[in-house]
């Protein structure tokens, strides 16, 4: 059992260093020692670095670094350095205190793996950008329920849309299982998931996702409306929704990624 990852200890930790979760940060820290053991197992095995990003008190982080992985743990909030040097002391572990989003990522080493209690306001963002490089053999990482079903929603649901698109793109993604506010310290108003991508390595493709941000702009619209109203011709458009066997009234979210794929070739050159 990791002694970190307990409601008890979490609060004597923040009590002893006279410290408190920052909103700011997006800080909540986990103490289900069940959920952290089964965060651990989902991310093995450690083929490649580790990168943390948020380790907060280091309750993961130590979780990591005990089951064999090479771990740079990446931090913004300076307060933290005391709390992370006692509960990491004389383990291998490679602190950074930083901004997650101004980090080297397409420097990290090829087949990395990301996992990370990731903070709610920087996940989308950071993980985009992670897929984007090409560098990462797999992503393991806790997020806000409705971002997770976000990333792995299926076409015609309300959660379908471009994040969607964007990791099944770049990865298989897999929603592992949900975690209750009570999982963290202080709890969160909403439920998290974990959730597990494994990249493909498709290199990235600007064209397509500026397609596919044109189609979801106005999610009410018809799609030949939405891209109408983004600058692609209206005869460039008909004749592909034709060439695609799809009715006029067709919206965006009936449409999976090969389909999008599809059309992007039929529309170019974008406008």
């Amino acid at each position: 059992m990791n002694k970190l990852a307990s409601l008890q200890s979490v609060r004597a930790l923040l009590e002893r260093h006279g410290l408190f979760a920052d909103k700011r940060f997006g800080q909540n820290f986990l103490v289900s020692d069940a959920h952290l053991r089964r965060i651990v197992e989902a991310a093995k095995p450690f083929t490649g670095p580790v990168f943390e990003v948020g380790p907060g008190l280091g309750v993961l982080t130590r979780a990591l670094l005990e089951a064999g992985a090479e771990v740079t743990a990446i931090e913004k909030d300076l307060r933290l350095r005391p709390v992370l040097e006692e509960t990491l002391f004389g383990l291998p572990v490679r602190l950074v205190f930083q901004d997650a989003l101004l980090y080297s990522w397409e420097e990290v080493p090829q087949g990395s793996l990301l996992v990370a209690n990731l903070p709610y306001n920087i996940a989308t963002p950071l993980v985009t950008r992670l897929l984007k490089t090409g560098r990462f053999a797999r992503l393991v990482f806790l997020v806000q329920k409705e971002v997770a079903e976000r990333m792995t929603a299926r076409p015609k649901t309300p959660a379908y849309g471009v994040l969607t698109l964007r990791v099944a793109h770049h990865a298989v993604a897999e929603r592992l299982f949900d975690l209750p506010p009570g999982a963290f310290f202080p709890p969160p108003k909403v439920w998290s998931s974990l959730v597990r991508l494994t990249p493909k390595g498709v290199p990235d493709d600007p064209g397509l996702f500026r397609l596919l941000e044109a189609a979801f702009g106005q999610r009410r619209k018809t799609l030949k409306n939405a891209l109408m109203g983004a600058g692609y011709p209206r005869e460039a458009v008909e004749a592909a929704l034709k060439a695609l066997g799809l009715p006029e009234q067709v919206r965006a979210e009936e449409l999976g990624l090969e389909a999008f794929r599809r059309l992007k070739a039929l529309l170019s050159p974008q406008p």
